[in-house]
């Protein structure tokens, strides 16, 4: 249609230029134009051939989605600083929803930070990795540690000026933890493109890089011994130069800033947060447990350990499965409170509370951590409220302040004080206790002095509750 319109707007300029018509086909056009009116007819064609091609622009889907990528590129900036924990993996995997579900061009991740938890590094990982978007690592300062294997699992590696890369070694530094550390960031290494000795370099301090680093030391980057060896994709002072970069014009950000849910899942996964959390629980546990009926103590405890779990699962790092192990494990302890003694149940109860935190937590050592800081916390909790609360109304429902005493009238059996001056004879000796025979009873008795012989003559002199106390008779 535009080309039909275009050759008849060009035949009618023609029409005009009677010196240079030479087709007879043109003359015949000329012809007719004049007959019937050429300058309406030719402004017509003119004002069609414009709203054809207006038309074809806006509705053709191709051509549509050509001017769209050619003036506007969307790029979505996920901020990744502080410690790597739950929360962040939490907030990071909802960024990256959000960028798919609004057809992101690109996903700059914008990184400062010492590192954090193993597990959690590897869950942001994995989703960047998945992500189907290009995505781009923007070093900012700093990506120490659980950093490194966020930074290599982007498409491209930018750094600022004066920035650094490396020192990922874990925490306990043993030889399981470094194996399975360093084969993935030597996976995720060789998935990008990546150098995956140096990389595992600034795991494990046992690998040398002649010119690089030496043995016993952690491999550590700055941007500019980065780019020296082509690890990173270049250096940039701003996001705007990364654009430049990597020939995106037209960019339209959109900084993805952490809701408040976002922050506060972030804050239960701190890891000086985790054991107060745990100490809030059994505080409010033990408060529940001591007092009668459902109250304040339940309240609390819930709270407690329902916000350092639900950080965990919420962050990944956990299953709703260890939730349930560890309801499981408090409802043997409280069976365990209610019957006498200790046997299966308080044994049970202690391993799935045990086993449940161990889960929830990034490893053995964090998890034991974990447990003593809330038991030292929980003891001194639990010594304050004693001393506490007596001054408080709620005391009389903790503290029984009852003496059961003589002088409160409490006898627990009856003294017989009628054997008072009685003489008998040792059945046994007494070391000081033995057996006494008093007419035709035979009783036990203590004696005053350390020892007494069998088959001597005693006497007795006090009654103390339930002990009998006796005396030698000395002949003469």
């Amino acid at each position: 249609m535009i080309c039909f319109c275009y050759i008849f707007s060009v035949k009618l300029n023609i029409i005009k230029m009677e010196n240079i018509i030479s087709i007879k086909y043109n003359k015949y056009i000329l012809v007719k134009l004049r007959t019937f009116g050429g300058d309406l007819l030719k402004r017509v064609f003119a004002f069609l051939a414009l709203l054809t091609t207006v038309l074809s622009i806006l509705f053709n889907p191709f051509m549509g989605s050509m001017v769209f990528s050619q003036a506007n590129k969307s790029a979505y900036v996920v901020n990744i600083k502080g410690e790597i924990n739950p929360g962040t993996y939490y907030y990071v995997r909802n960024s990256i929803e959000k960028a798919q579900n609004e057809d992101a061009d690109l996903i700059v991740f914008e990184i400062d930070t010492m590192g954090g938890r193993v597990d959690s590094a590897v869950n942001i990982s994995d989703a960047i990795v998945s992500a189907g978007i290009p995505t781009v690592a923007y070093i900012n300062k700093k990506a120490e540690s659980a950093g490194v294997l966020i930074s290599i699992s982007c498409d491209k590696i930018y750094m600022a000026q004066g920035s650094t890369i490396g020192s990922a070694e874990t925490i306990p530094y043993t030889e399981k933890n470094i194996s399975y550390w360093t084969s993935q960031l030597r996976t995720v290494a060789q998935q990008k493109g990546r150098d995956s000795d140096v990389v595992a370099a600034m795991a494990d301090r046992d690998i040398k890089i002649e010119g690089l680093v030496d043995k016993g030391k952690l491999l550590n980057l700055t941007s500019e011994n980065a780019k020296e060896i082509d690890f990173i994709d270049g250096i940039a002072n701003s996001r705007n130069e990364v654009y430049s970069d990597i020939k995106m014009n037209n960019v339209t950000e959109i900084v993805v800033e952490k809701t408040l849910f976002d922050e506060f899942v972030n804050i239960i996964n701190l890891t000086f947060i985790a054991p107060v959390l745990l100490s809030i629980g059994f505080i409010g546990l033990i408060t529940e447990i001591i007092t009668p009926g459902f109250g304040i103590g339940g309240i609390i405890s819930i709270l407690g350990f329902g916000l350092f779990f639900g950080g965990s699962v919420l962050g990944g790092s956990a299953s709703t499965f260890v939730l349930f192990i560890f309801l499981i494990g408090l409802i043997f302890l409280v069976l365990e409170a209610l019957a006498p003694g200790f046997g299966i149940f308080g044994i049970s109860g202690i391993l799935a509370v045990v086993v449940s935190i161990i889960m929830a937590s990034n490893s053995l050592l964090q998890a034991f951590a974990y447990m003593f800081v809330a038991f030292i916390i929980t003891i001194i909790a639990t010594v304050f409220l004693i001393k506490k609360l007596p001054k408080r109304k709620i005391s009389k429902t903790l503290l029984l302040e009852t003496k059961l005493n003589k002088e409160g009238g409490f006898v627990p059996y009856k003294e017989n004080t009628d054997y008072i001056g009685k003489v008998g004879n040792s059945v046994s000796d007494l070391r000081p206790s033995g057996k006494v025979q008093i007419g035709n009873e035979i009783l036990d008795c203590i004696s005053e002095t350390s020892y007494i012989e069998k088959n001597k003559a005693v006497k007795i002199i006090k009654i103390d509750g339930n002990k009998i106390i006796v005396r030698e008779i000395k002949e003469g």
